[in-house]
């Protein structure tokens, strides 16, 4: 049976932890890990972070969209802002690549999806804004310690 729910919010930066424990809390229910729900909430954190600091440049009456499904043991999510977009998201996924070198920016949030999810697709480009989708696949097996 597939689940699904969605997300409007403002591009404020206190949004972000509210993004994270709402998509973390729908996730609960196929009873992920606790490192799985970490990365799970990691990943909204980077995406909903890049949309307000790189897609509005801190602009806070802009609207990000959250939407998440669950079909068996795979969530699907997708985080969209109406921003800047990106202009070449080869070189934006590259390790350590910032367009704001300024704000001391990491340029490791792109990288940090790849690695916690199984599937991460970017479509952007210049005043397009951004659309991340995220796939993760969980074990169906858990090992129970009786």
């Amino acid at each position: 049976m597939k689940n699904s729910m969605q997300l409007e919010f403002s591009s404020i930066s206190a949004n972000e932890s509210f993004a994270r424990v709402t998509v973390a809390a729908f996730v609960a229910q196929i009873d992920p890990t606790m490192d799985e729900l970490t990365e799970i909430k990691t990943v909204v954190s980077e995406a909903v972070t890049n949309s307000i600091i790189h897609g509005y440049d801190n602009q806070t009456d802009q609207k990000i969209y959250i939407a998440c499904s669950i079909d068996e043991e795979q969530v699907e999510l997708t985080i969209r802002d109406e921003g800047v977009g990106i202009e070449n998201v080869d070189e934006a996924i590259q390790p350590l690549y910032t367009s704001k070198p300024e704000l001391e920016r990491s340029g490791m949030g792109f990288t940090i999806m790849e690695n916690f999810m199984d599937k991460v697709e970017i479509t952007s480009g210049p005043n397009e804004g951004t659309t991340i989708k995220l796939i993760k696949n969980f074990s169906k097996s858990k090992t129970l310690c009786n």
